[in-house]
């Protein structure tokens, strides 16, 4: 694997965060730096410690950015459920972000696992397990 770009989880993580700047684009204009400016920065995140996990040339620091990929992600659903109990737009138009951030996540925590598992001398086996992910 010669880039992030071909992690399908970096690749879901772009589409999550079309989906939540077109979710928060129905959000109150009055929430613009507030709620939805933290949506936004939380999404953007997810993607962006993967890819700069994946640059990282310790395997340790590849898994300390994913896993801050992964607290993003957690960052993000509660703030998925504070702005829907709140009712910043209609139900129907969190689902597509709700599905999208569920698939993130739990590829995040497969990730994060198989890494763990590998030893130093596995890491050669590093690119073979993260292509499915």
């Amino acid at each position: 694997m010669k880039s992030y770009k071909e992690l399908i989880v970096w690749q879901k993580g772009m589409k999550l965060v079309k989906e939540i700047f077109l979710l928060t684009e129905n959000f109150p204009k009055t929430e613009a730096f507030g709620i939805t400016s933290q949506m936004r920065r939380a999404a953007v995140a997810i993607p962006s410690n993967i890819a700069e996990g994946f640059g990282r040339r310790s395997f340790k620091s590849s898994i300390q950015f994913y896993s801050f990929a992964y607290g993003s992600a957690l960052e993000l659903e509660t703030q998925l459920i504070i702005s829907k109990e709140l009712t910043m737009a209609g139900e129907a138009l969190f689902k597509p972000s709700e599905s999208l951030l569920l698939e993130v996540s739990k590829m995040l925590n497969v990730m994060i696992g198989k890494m763990k598992k590998l030893t130093k001398e596995d890491t050669s086996k590093l690119v073979t397990n993260l292509t499915s992910i």
